[in-house]
């Protein structure tokens, strides 16, 4: 049966008492891009089905897609898809048992920071 009382507990620590973290902001961030990628995945599927459609609707979505906005997008979208890859790796190093240390935790999440910015550019020169 739910707990009729439930008011007159305190409430456990939450935002207010304790102050962000790297790896708090890491997390809350990796599953930020995660959503993203989703939404980026939409816009995608969209483009390819403008494409199957029509020459005019292709024009249209095509437009969007290249244009400043649309740039916006895909570059945020490959900063998501850099950054959610790296710190991907980083948790499946941790599931190795590997770099539970303090302050290796905050270097690994400093160094995918970093990294995902630095392949984000990479990928944008080449392309």
């Amino acid at each position: 049966m739910a707990d009729v009382n439930r008011g007159n507990r305190p409430l456990s620590p939450h935002l207010q008492v304790y102050r962000p973290q790297i790896t708090s902001i890491l997390s809350i961030l990796h599953r930020m891009t995660g959503v993203g990628l989703t939404a980026g995945a939409v816009f995608v599927v969209w483009w390819l089905l403008a494409a199957a459609t029509s020459d005019d609707y292709f024009e249209f979505v095509d437009g969007l897609m290249t244009s400043w906005l649309g740039h916006l997008l895909w570059l945020g979208l490959t900063w998501a898809l850099s950054y959610h890859f790296l710190n991907g790796l980083r948790h499946l190093w941790w599931d190795m048992g590997n770099g539970f240390e303090l302050d290796q935790v905050t270097r690994s999440g400093q160094i995918v920071l970093f990294g995902s910015l630095l392949m984000t550019g990479l990928i944008w020169i080449v392309a």
